[in-house]
């Protein structure tokens, strides 16, 4: 479930993206740590925005790349 107020991350940069992600990380961390049930669901729901806006972009960059998911094996005889 992603976070009601968080919007429009589509300005934000991949590595924005990360970093983001990364620290609310670390702030769940400290919310698990000190049980504090409301900010973890409240951490939890804005990670997966940070997230879902990451896949996104991630998914675009691979078909800008034309990355595909092929393993090629030769084999010498």
């Amino acid at each position: 479930m992603e976070h009601p107020f968080i919007s429009n991350l589509k300005d934000k940069s991949v590595d924005e993206l990360q970093k983001t992600i990364s620290e609310l990380t670390g702030k769940l961390s400290f919310a698990y740590r000190i049980l504090n049930q409301p900010l973890i669901h409240q951490l939890r729901m804005a990670i997966e925005s940070y997230k879902v806006e990451y896949n996104r972009q991630m998914d675009e960059l691979i078909k800008k790349q034309e990355i595909h998911n092929k393993i090629q094996i030769n084999k010498d005889k």
